[in-house]
Parts: structure tokens; sequence; C-alpha cells
């Protein structure tokens, strides 16, 4: 049965002008600030384009490649070892997008991804089951659906080690067009300059403290 994915315009808006407003505060809880492992996954409500379905297993591929060169996280392939779980997903520049999910489309291969100073190997077939509940997700197998919703890139991140990790709220959020575009992918230069920010701030906090 197809499955229509319905976010309203409304709610992205407010969810956009929230990030613009507050991108520069320190609002990152101290747990992000000594997180060491990362797992980084496609949003399980994100559909893959018709014309283009595989753009959020390339995002997701961007997205580790940008981490891997950042330095600061390990990359795990697992939620239970991740400190964090960073979901993806890839704006298709449209209000109303005809997709595709589940199936092979965006099962993980095996990896071994070269970077300056790193190397990755590893493998996992399909998205991790112990993400969200059963049932909250899209249903297994492959379908064809409708999405209706922002038509921009987002990158969501939340607590990982725990059971069903995107259940709970974002600990950040990152919307934007071409927010995951590489080589830069200014979702996770904005990510490292809210960690450095909140670094600098509790640093300062700190040092008040001091008599």
């Amino acid at each position: 049965m197809s499955r229509t994915s319905v976010l309203l315009p409304f709610a992205v808006l407010l969810t956009t002008f929230a990030i613009a407003k507050d991108k520069n505060k320190a609002v990152l809880p101290a747990y992000v600030l000594n997180a060491q492992t990362v797992l980084v996954v496609i949003n399980p409500e994100a559909g893959e384009p018709l014309t283009d379905p595989t753009a959020n297993r390339r995002a997701r591929e961007d997205v580790e490649r940008a981490l891997m060169k950042w330095g600061r996280f390990h990359l795990v392939m697992e939620s239970q070892t991740a400190d964090l779980v960073l979901a993806v997903r890839k704006g298709t520049g449209r209000a109303v997008t005809p997709t595709i999910s589940g199936g092979p489309l965006d099962d993980r291969p095996v990896i071994f991804q070269p970077s300056p100073g790193d190397i990755r190997i590893g493998g996992q077939q399909g998205r991790p089951p112990d993400l969200s509940q059963p049932g909250i997700g899209p249903p297994p197998g492959p379908h064809v659906g409708t999405e209706i919703g922002p038509s921009v890139d987002s990158l969501e991140v939340y607590r990982g080690g725990v059971e069903y990790p995107l259940d709970s709220s974002p600990l950040w959020r990152y919307i934007a067009k071409d927010g995951l575009r590489p080589p830069q992918v200014p979702a996770i230069d904005q990510f490292r300059k809210a960690i450095d920010e909140t670094e600098k701030t509790v640093a300062q906090k700190q040092g008040k403290k001091k008599p």
C-alpha cells in the first residue's frame, strides 16, 4: 500500500525560523560535547525520488566523509554503540515529490572510503532495525508513494545508545537548501560551529566561577 508522508509547510517554516534564529546560541547538551562515536542513517521517513533513487544514500556517504575529515568523531555501524545518531534527508527542491521507499535502495553496501588521515571499511545491509518502534516507520518492502513536505536538505542529531533513538526529539537540527551538498556539507559545518560555540560558552562560565 502506498504511504503518503505529510509534513505541514507551516511547521517547516517554524522549524527553519527557529534554526536561523538560534543557530549561534549555545544550546547543545553536555552529552553532545562528550560524544565520541556517531552513526549516520537515512531518515526512515525519507523516500527516494523516482528521478534520483540514490539521493539519500549519497547524502549519507557525503556526511560520513565530512565527519571523517572533521576528525572529532569515530563512525560506527550500530546505534547501540553510537553516542550520536545523525539522520539525513535529501531535499528534492519540490513540495510534492513521487518517491519509492524500502527494498534495496537504501541498503548499505560494503564500505571502503579512503579519506586524508582515515580509512573506513565496513558493511551493513538495510536500515538498522532498532531506530524507531515497529509500526511507526514506513512499511517494509519497496513501495511507491508521494512526499508532501520540506523541499530542502535536513540533518538531525539524536542521542544514541538507547532503544529507538529516532523516536525522541532531536538534540540539534539543520534544515537548509543544499545543506548536504558536497564537498563542504554545510550541515556538518554548522554542527561543528554549534559545538565550538557551546564549548566556548562553557569555558567562559567555568572561568567566571573560579575565585
